[in-house]
Parts: structure tokens; C-alpha cells; sequence
């Protein structure tokens, strides 16, 4: 099993620590992708229930809800105020071509808290192979609780509720703890700060690979 490096530190960079098991359910899944490309797929099946674990649940939960004790939000004069619905930038998300520069740009780690990301793209392909050992259901309790975690989000560093833009220059990869949990905040409203590009640390390819080839 490969070893993936899992940015880390004693503080955490994001609203809480992360938890070691993240870094157990990461290589899990990055097995089970070398597991199903070659074919066996009864590995890469077992692998990817090993990596639904409920301390990842746990976790996501504790942070991405309103009532949560880890967000403790500081409004600051100086950050732009909530705007109108129509006086929101109608795109949401960047062009295409500006994904496909944000992703070159920062790879998949969160800029904020360094969480290993897996872009929704790769987690349907391997939905579509395994859906009972990766669930994906309409309610958070319903899907496997790695790829939550792991979860690749285009985040606003303006918040597009305050009016912020879609273009790459206001654009970051993020996990869906560090993007929901900060709801329409700021950074330095909520305690966080942008990292560098984390995009050559370890091994971690966001599970890509899996896209390339063609399966039978």
C-alpha cells in the first residue's frame, strides 16, 4: 500500500485537528483504486468499506453544522457585506477552463486545512462499480463518510454571498469541512488562513487515475 502523505501539524490549520483515521481512510482508498484497476475487485470493494468509518461522519458533522462549537465567527467591519440575491455574480462556479487552472494550480489538498481531496467526478466512476460499499444517498447519514471528508470543493475567498466573483484569482480547492463550515464568512472571520499550494505533497493524486484508464 502506498504511503500518502497527510498534512498535518500539532495546531490545526483548520477548525479542528484531524483526526489520524483520515489519513487510515486515504490510503484505504488509494489501494482501492490500484485494487479495481487491476482488476480485482473484490479487494477494492472491501477497501473502500473500510474506509466508511463513523469517526469520519463524527468529525464532519461536529463542524459543518450552524450550531457548531468549532465556528465562532467575528464579524469584521472591513469584509464586504451580505448582498442582495440579484446582486449576486450569476455564475457560481469558475468556467471550465478555469477549473482545469485551479485544479494545475492547487492540486488535491485543501488550501486551508491540507485534507486530501477527491473530486466528485472520480467519487460517480467509482459509485457506478461500487454502489453498496459507496453509498451516496440524499441525506449527509447516506454517504460514505471518506469521500464526505475528502470531498473536493470550489470555495469563494470572498464569499459569493458577499458578492464575491467566480473567477480563479477568488477561487480555491477546499474540503467540505473548511467551505461549509465557514458558510458566508470570511477567512479571518471564522480563524482561518490560506495555505500555499499544497499541490506536490506525497503520493496523493486524488484518485485520478482511476479516470485515465477505460474499464471493461
Amino acid at each position: 500500500m502506498a504511503e500518502i502523505a497527510f498534512i498535518t501539524s500539532r495546531r490545526a490549520r483548520g477548525f479542528r485537528e484531524h483526526v489520524p483515521e483520515m489519513a487510515d481512510a486515504a490510503r484505504y482508498l488509494d489501494a482501492a483504486v490500484s485494487a479495481h484497476l487491476s482488476g480485482r475487485q473484490v479487494l477494492a470493494e472491501e477497501l473502500i468499506r473500510a474506509a466508511d468509518m463513523p469517526i469520519l461522519r463524527e468529525w464532519l458533522d461536529s463542524i459543518w453544522g450552524k450550531n457548531s462549537p468549532y465556528v465562532q465567527p467575528r464579524l469584521d467591519s472591513s469584509s464586504p457585506n451580505l448582498v442582495a440575491p440579484e446582486g449576486k455574480t450569476k455564475a457560481r462556479m469558475p468556467t471550465k477552463q478555469d477549473l482545469s487552472r485551479l485544479i494545475a494550480r492547487d492540486g488535491f489538498h485543501c488550501r486551508i486545512c491540507g485534507m486530501p481531496l477527491v473530486r466528485a467526478e472520480v467519487r460517480k466512476h467509482l459509485h457506478a462499480f461500487y454502489p453498496e460499499a459507496l453509498p451516496w444517498g440524499s441525506t449527509n447519514s447516506k454517504q460514505h463518510a471518506a469521500f464526505q471528508v475528502f470531498w473536493y470543493q470550489y470555495d469563494h475567498l470572498i464569499p459569493h454571498a458577499r458578492g464575491g466573483n467566480s473567477d480563479i484569482g477568488n477561487m480555491i480547492a477546499a474540503c467540505a469541512a473548511c467551505n461549509y463550515g465557514r458558510m458566508q464568512y470570511t477567512l479571518d472571520e471564522v480563524g482561518l488562513s490560506l495555505q500555499d499550494s499544497p499541490q506536490s505533497v506525497g503520493a496523493w493524486d486524488g484518485l485520478e487515475r482511476v479516470l485515465a484508464v477505460k474499464d471493461n
